[in-house]
């Protein structure tokens, strides 16, 4: 059963057009003074090296200012929604908001896709649809609609999107992460803290990816993949969740508190 909140969306057919500018523009509900901004935020650095004689660049400096943006958004209204929460609570909120899936499902929400530039050896390796791209567009187009409108702009685009999802990922319990979820369980059931190790790393710099697995003692509980390795841990220990809970019912011992539930874990490390 798919119980992602964006069950209900249709994918795109992946081409890019003008007329696919101007729909972009509606749905981000502002039309661009400067265009080449819109456009630089969704050209990924593939096409540039590509085509050396286009002079719009890459997304990644958009990309950098626009991760910056949504953090603040997603803080604030986080803030504001959630007057009750403590500190570990709306920092895990907003951390859900902003991952990298939650933003490359808002990117395919919003048609992102159908208008990213890519060179050719990316789209043929179905880079059009890969989370990471559209997570890094998506950033970007906050970052160059920052630039062009203004903060008032963006968290009139961002906040209906997050809205929903934030209810979601708290009826799901998906704000507490998956590494402290498994750690939680695995000193309660088995007296033991879960190990993470990074088994690979694959990809360009520019769209590197690691692979982790997560050891309950000796044995490999779960294998993740992530565009960082602290993401990869995420995602291995997520699968390992998966594979307990479809096992046997998980019963937690006890409710820790949240000062027990953001205690640091073992990490390998950025």
């Amino acid at each position: 059963m798919n119980d992602s909140p964006f069950s209900n969306l249709q994918s795109s057919n992946p081409q890019s057009s003008p007329s696919n500018l101007e729909s972009l523009q509606f749905t981000l509900g502002h039309r661009f003074r400067d265009l080449d901004l819109l456009r630089r935020a969704l050209t990924h650095p593939s096409y540039v090296n590509e085509h050396p004689e286009d002079a719009t660049g890459d997304n990644q400096r958009l990309e950098f200012l626009g991760d910056a943006v949504l953090d603040f958004i997603a803080g604030a209204w986080v803030y504001r929604r959630y007057p009750d929460f403590d500190e570990g609570r709306m920092t895990r909120l907003r951390a859900a908001l902003v991952r990298t899936k939650t933003l490359a499902q808002f990117a395919r929400q919003v048609g992102i896709g159908e208008t990213l530039r890519l060179g050719r050896g990316e789209e043929e390796a179905g880079g059009r649809e890969r989370d990471a791209n559209l997570c890094d567009a998506f950033e970007a187009v906050i970052g160059a609609l920052y630039l062009d409108g203004g903060l008032a702009a963006v968290e009139a685009f961002v906040e209906p999107l997050i809205g929903p999802v934030a209810e979601a990922i708290l009826a799901a319990e998906a704000d507490w992460d998956a590494k402290s979820r498994l750690q939680e369980w695995s000193q309660a059931e088995l007296g033991i803290t879960p190990r993470y190790r990074i088994v690979a790393e694959k990809g360009p710099d520019h769209a590197k990816t690691f692979v982790a697995e997560v050891l309950l003692g000796k044995e490999v509980a779960g294998q993740g993949v992530g565009r960082s390795k602290q993401a990869a841990e995420q995602a291995a220990a997520q699968a390992a969740w998966e594979t307990i809970t479809r096992q046997k019912p998980v019963i937690s011992k006890a409710s820790p508190s949240a000062g027990d539930r953001s205690a640091p874990l073992h990490s390998s490390g950025e």
